[in-house]
């Protein structure tokens, strides 16, 4: 062979070897550009390539994403489902979840019964559905998958207990007011003075200015025939707002639990003042003083303000009964946790209401059922929670009578869905990085593959 020959071939070799490498590179480039996409999705994740050194446009991150092949993980025994928002309040997709593993394994577009049911019945080796009380999973879960055990989240059931607590001590709100002192009567007022003085906010205020336009908006729109949810499509409102507004028969009921009815460090302590201020004691300092070996850690000025207030007021200023909020946090929150000011007054309470006290018992029968996992206990409850007034809980009862099956393997098996609720939040955080620019096909893969 001639030593050009050979030249020649070495020479091609060489060629072929640096196109090789350059090949390597391009594929690690790409490689690289598509794990940042995956982390950051398109402007940030072109950002970060070119303080690597590498220019790049946001749609090229994206396409090195998109390019990525299909993933597809392997079934799972115990899967976790909940919805997560595309468009909040219009559009929702199903996020579904090996909750042994805490991955991902699927994102659904809709969050269709049947949609849930098709993917369920394709992977016949689940033996366990965690899942909320929202009526398409619980469907979807029974038609698609008949034999795995559908387990009710302990958070959903505990959340929903909050609720129907607030509502059954704000139906007694009443008996609220044996934990404030009767004040002394007031000497009657003229009946001008006492209309003109009925609202807590003067005619300048700008929150009262715009509770009345809305009021008298959303009554007139009542009048005129319109439903209230076409009143809140039309005015850009919640529901909830609508429905307030619209059971409010002047604006001023809509004004109490507004800006002066805030929580103070001082609201504990006004009965003790109120009490001092009737045996005659004015002075504020020395009230300061007497307070603050009992646990008032706020200012000497916050007691000289509600002092010179009772002493200023037309009308007698006397320490406000709590709220049922905070009345039900008492009654939801372990008995060890509140302090000893908040267990007197709740004793207080359920002494004087039988209400609240047996609410009280329910409440903390069903926490100790959830946090041991004695869901065999379950019917017991509902039975004993039927034979007291309280239909707040009755609502509750018949809800989770419906979802029997599910809420006592949620109260006894040692699964649940927050896995779940945190990679719905981490949707949260992807949706807003690159879905509106790539779709859904996009957020899928990243959910997935980062």
């Amino acid at each position: 062979m001639s030593n050009a020959s050979c030249g020649r071939r070495t020479f091609v070799e060489q060629i072929a070897g640096l196109t090789r490498r350059h090949g390597q590179w391009t594929e690690r480039l790409r490689s690289t550009l598509a794990d940042i996409g995956l982390a950051l999705a398109g402007r940030a994740g072109a950002r970060m390539a070119q303080v690597l050194g590498v220019g790049v446009r946001r749609s090229t991150v994206l396409r090195l994403v998109d390019a990525l092949p299909e993933p597809d993980p392997p079934a799972p025994r115990v899967v976790g489902v909940d919805e997560y928002a595309t468009r909040k309040g219009r559009h929702y997709g199903t996020v579904l979840v090996d909750v042994e593993t805490r991955r991902p394994v699927d994102l659904l577009p809709d969050r269709e019964a049947a949609s849930l049911a098709a993917w369920l019945a394709k992977r016949p080796g689940i033996e366990v559905v965690c899942r909320d009380r929202a009526p398409f999973f619980a469907e979807g879960a029974t038609a698609g998958a008949p034999q795995p055990v559908q387990v009710a989240d302990r958070w959903h059931l505990w959340h929903n207990l909050s609720e129907a607590a607030e509502r059954s001590v704000s139906q007694h709100r009443r008996c609220l007011r044996v934990l404030v002192p009767a004040a002394p009567q007031a000497e009657a007022e003229p009946a001008p003075e006492a209309e003109a003085s009925a609202s807590p906010w003067t005619t300048s205020s700008r929150f009262a200015d715009r509770t009345r336009a809305r009021h008298a908006t959303i009554h007139a729109l009542l009048e005129a025939g319109h439903s209230r949810r076409s009143i809140q499509r039309q005015l850009g409102m919640t529901y909830r707002t609508v429905q307030r507004f619209a059971d409010a028969a002047r604006p001023e009921d809509l004004f109490t639990g507004q800006w002066q009815n805030r929580s103070s460090v001082l609201d504990d302590y006004k009965s003790y003042l109120d009490g001092r201020w009737r045996e005659g004691c004015t002075n504020a300092w020395k009230l300061w003083e007497e307070i603050v070996p009992l646990g008032y850690q706020g200012s000497y000025a916050r007691v000289r303000a509600y002092l010179h207030l009772k002493r200023t007021s037309p009308r007698p200023v006397a320490a406000r009964p709590p709220s049922p909020r905070a009345v039900a946090g008492w009654i939801l929150r372990r008995p060890e946790t509140l302090s000893e000011s908040e267990q007197l007054q709740l004793k207080t309470v359920s002494t004087n209401c039988p209400e609240i006290a047996a609410l009280t018992r329910h409440v903390r029968s069903f926490a100790t059922m959830l946090t041991e996992l004695q869901g065999e206990r379950l019917p017991d409850w509902l039975d004993a929670v039927r034979q007291d007034d309280l239909p707040r809980l009755h609502a509750l009862a018949t809800g989770l009578e419906r979802d029997r099956d599910a809420v006592i393997a949620g109260l006894t098996l040692p699964w649940n869905s927050g896995v779940v609720e945190g990679h719905v939040n981490r949707i949260k955080m992807l949706k807003r990085q690159m879905f509106g620019r790539a779709g859904f096909e996009l957020l899928r893969k990243c959910v997935l593959l980062s």
